[in-house]
């Protein structure tokens, strides 16, 4: 895939966990800039889509394409290794491949984005939820990634947490990184994405710019769960 092109491009692409078909005939493109919300009901296929485009779940027809560009995932509940902030930064950036001269650098300016500079020293896993999730965003931003997967990064945090990551997403998008996220919050979708991807039953039936989608929703099941209405199925 040419530099000028799409990130990451699926064709045709459908998923299954056993007998289940998770995704079907999905087709894509993820451009440079877009920061995309995926959302939909339980069991829509709001994750697997975000796995698939990251690369990590291989479909059963179709194709992906990918750039060589640095991606990221991070998860709802990110993993803490048994380590300072400080030093789950360092390692992060060392597993990355960073130049030793720049680690400490970067390991800073991640620190002081993400507010946590008073906490370098602390154990990671002592944390609360919401600096969990900020020092993995840090962690992320300072591997300088093109593109960041986001996995219901604010669910379950109390709303001081949630305004605090959102402001962060929100300065990555400004600064021209390329963002997915999925999520059941709506006004966050309305307040962060660039563009908007419903899913039901693994099919994509809109993707379109954020503004648009919440004015004119396609089809009577994007407006009923605009409205709380449609019945969620099980995960």
């Amino acid at each position: 895939m040419s530099d000028t092109g799409p990130l990451i491009s699926l064709s045709d692409f459908g998923a299954k966990f056993g007998a289940v078909t998770a995704l079907r005939d999905v087709n894509l493109q993820v451009n440079q800039g877009d920061f995309i919300a995926l959302i939909g009901a339980n069991g829509s296929g709001k994750t697997t889509l975000l796995q698939a485009l990251h690369g990590l779940l291989p479909g059963h027809s179709g194709q992906r394409l990918a750039s060589a560009a640095r991606q990221v995932m991070v998860f709802q509940r990110p993993f803490m290794l048994r380590l300072s902030v400080w030093n789950n930064l360092r390692l992060a950036l060392w597993l990355a491949k960073v130049p030793a001269a720049s680690r400490a650098t970067l390991a800073l300016q991640a620190l002081q984005l993400a507010g946590l500079t008073a906490l370098r020293d602390r154990p990671a896993r002592a944390l609360s939820g919401g600096e969990q999730q900020r020092l993995a965003l840090a962690r992320a931003w300072a591997t300088r990634p093109a593109l960041l997967f986001l996995d219901e990064p604010t669910a379950n945090l109390d709303p001081s947490a949630k305004k605090d990551i959102e402001e962060l997403l929100a300065g990555f998008k400004a600064a021209g990184m390329t963002l997915i996220m999925s999520t059941h919050n709506l006004g966050q979708a309305k307040r962060l994405a660039s563009r908007v991807i419903y899913l039901e039953h693994g099919k994509i039936l809109a993707d379109m710019p954020t503004a648009r989608f919440f004015s004119e929703p396609v089809g009577d099941s994007a407006a009923l769960f605009l409205k709380g209405q449609l019945k969620w199925n099980q995960e």
